[in-house]
């Protein structure tokens, strides 16, 4: 250790609270948009990852921005509904592959999202189970690792539907659905998801019901408002199931057309770059009642938008910063005026000029060296604790 470096060293050791001060100073100024622009790229990241990951979306006119995140990271956004016969009509059209999902739907009151698709979602994903199986049949769901780990749950327990309406006696109950299967960990928002069958979805909305076989010659004429050729009017009082089992799986139907059937949204994969510009060329005409987006350039918009955010903040912390080294400057020429005597005497005995620089220097660096490292160290605990973009969404 070179003569500089031990004095300097001894100082800042002798003088604790006077260096604690600074390097406590100097922290702050910057870990501030240090820990910022960190968390920023990190989750432009995680933004982008799943964006540009799905080609084309379909979904009703209006805000953009809500349709992406709720159709790729399940956020609560409220979106207009499309319908089963677009999906219907893109598969006439033989240009990709459409994979529908319906989203308004939740457990645990409103914590956790409730995914209705189909298994090509999967596939798409790339979702393998890790115990169990996927969701074979109506009121079947398979869980998100995160979510099955936070609620304690596995193959064979159940789980309930949230209540759309809580003081609606007119609303159907909440569906008691049976957990078939945990998916494998994908640090992606399907970790926190429930995904069900599309058919599941509609039973939770009341579309599609089950109730006892209403034909029957024992039935209790109470129940039944009209019978005739066409079928059987029955009492809305007739109670409807509100978990599918074996023995009333068959008594569950729908009572809707394909272009009653809501979905949020659908993802469709393209079979070729001429099919996306055959696709998106169709979707661009004026009497068209959906819109198809491309994820990924609706994403480079919104994080645009943060970023421009960004830049009002950097202002801030470089105001921060300045003022930081005004007082810096303002303690080191005190300090100077201080160890006058000290420095004079250090002349007498034949140290130049040059000498007490460094030695002022040298304090002052092992300070900015404190400062960094200790920034550095709180804006990676910062950026290892804050929650996944998922749990945050």
């Amino acid at each position: 250790m070179s003569g500089a470096l031990y004095l300097a060293w001894r100082y800042v050791l002798y003088h604790r609270v006077k260096t604690l001060i600074l390097v406590v100073s100097l922290t702050v100024s910057m870990v501030l948009p240090l820990a910022t622009h960190l968390l920023i790229e990190r989750y432009d990241q995680q933004l982008r990852a799943r964006a540009t990951k799905t080609p084309l979306l379909i979904g009703a006119p209006g805000k953009r921005f809500d349709l992406v995140l709720k159709a790729l990271y399940f956020t609560d956004a409220q979106v207009d509904s499309v319908h089963m016969s677009d999906v219907e009509e893109l598969r006439a059209g033989s240009w990709g592959t459409p994979i529908p999902l319906e989203l308004s739907y939740t457990v645990q009151r409103g914590e956790f999202p409730i995914v209705g698709t189909t298994l090509d979602y999967f596939g798409f994903r790339k979702l393998r189970v890790a115990e169990g199986t996927l969701p074979l049949r109506l009121g079947d769901t398979v869980l998100g690792a995160d979510l099955a780990r936070e609620l304690d749950l596995g193959p064979g327990d159940h789980i309930f539907s949230d209540q759309r309406q809580l003081y609606d006696i007119t609303q159907t109950y909440p569906l008691k659905m049976k957990i078939v299967g945990v998916l494998k960990k994908a640090g992606t928002p399907d970790d926190l998801a429930a995904f069900v069958d599309l058919k599941t979805t509609w039973i939770i909305a009341g579309i599609s019901h089950g109730h006892q076989d209403v034909v029957r010659p024992d039935i209790d004429p109470a129940m039944i408002m009209q019978r005739d050729e066409e079928g059987v009017v029955t009492n809305p009082g007739i109670v409807e199931y509100n978990e599918v089992t074996d023995e009333n799986i068959d008594s569950f139907h729908t009572h809707a057309q394909p272009e009653e059937l809501p979905l949020s949204a659908i993802i469709v994969l393209p079979d070729s770059p001429k099919a996306a510009t055959i696709l998106k060329a169709e979707y661009q005409r004026l009497d068209r009642a959906q819109r198809m987006l491309v994820p990924a350039d609706v994403v480079d918009e919104l994080m645009a938008r943060v970023i421009r955010v960004r830049r009002l903040f950097d202002a801030c912390f470089a105001t921060i910063a300045f003022a930081t080294l005004l007082f810096l400057v303002l303690v080191v020429l005190l300090s100077a005026r201080l160890r006058a005597r000290e420095m004079e005497i250090m002349s007498h005995i034949g140290c130049s000029r040059w000498t007490a620089f460094n030695l002022h220097a040298t304090e002052l660096g092992i300070v900015l060296a404190f400062s960094v490292a200790l920034s550095g160290v709180i804006a990676g605990l910062v950026v290892a604790c804050v929650p996944q973009l998922a749990h945050i969404l």
